[in-house]
């Protein structure tokens, strides 16, 4: 009997959405920071968020073929939840990485060949480090959690009901 939690099929799927994902959260973030008078935490949030919302469609349709409509609004609930702890694992984790390289090897900073653009290494190995972590607690919760009938969703509705 084949792990379910370790489908091959789900895993390659997921990791392609994980990959759009963070190809977005990348993109939105730097960009930000470049346009903007923002903080590294700030680019890492407005990414984060925009990358949260074409995950969600994407990792439904695509990695964990859900596609009941009758279950959207508790898998909203359920993937906000886990959208939730990705975050803190990915913006105040990336922060919190960040910081402690800058400590530890200094500040680290590349300069693309035949272009003006500064690559900070210390920020980059940051956030790919997080994204990483996250992607693995993400893809465990999404399997297991937020795309499953786990009773959750109607033990929480019931409670807020009281």
């Amino acid at each position: 009997m084949e792990n379910e939690l370790l489908n091959k099929r789900d895993i390659f799927a997921y990791f392609l959405v994980a990959a759009t994902g963070a190809l977005i959260q990348l993109i939105i973030g730097t960009l930000a920071q470049d346009w903007f008078s923002i903080s590294y935490r700030e680019s890492l949030t407005l990414g984060y968020l925009a990358a949260s919302v074409a995950g969600f469609f994407l990792a439904k349709i695509f990695a964990f073929n859900s596609k009941n409509k009758s279950k959207n609004h508790r898998e909203k609930v359920k993937f906000f939840l886990v959208t939730v702890l990705s975050f803190c694992i990915t913006v105040y984790g990336s922060d919190a990485l960040y910081q402690l390289t800058l400590l530890l090897v200094g500040e680290l900073k590349f300069v693309i060949p035949f272009s003006v653009k500064v690559v900070d290494i210390n920020k980059l190995f940051s956030q790919l480090t997080c994204m990483t972590l996250s992607f693995i607690s993400n893809y465990v919760l999404h399997k297991r959690f937020t795309f499953k009938d786990t009773g959750f969703y109607d033990r929480l509705k019931s409670l807020l009901s009281k």
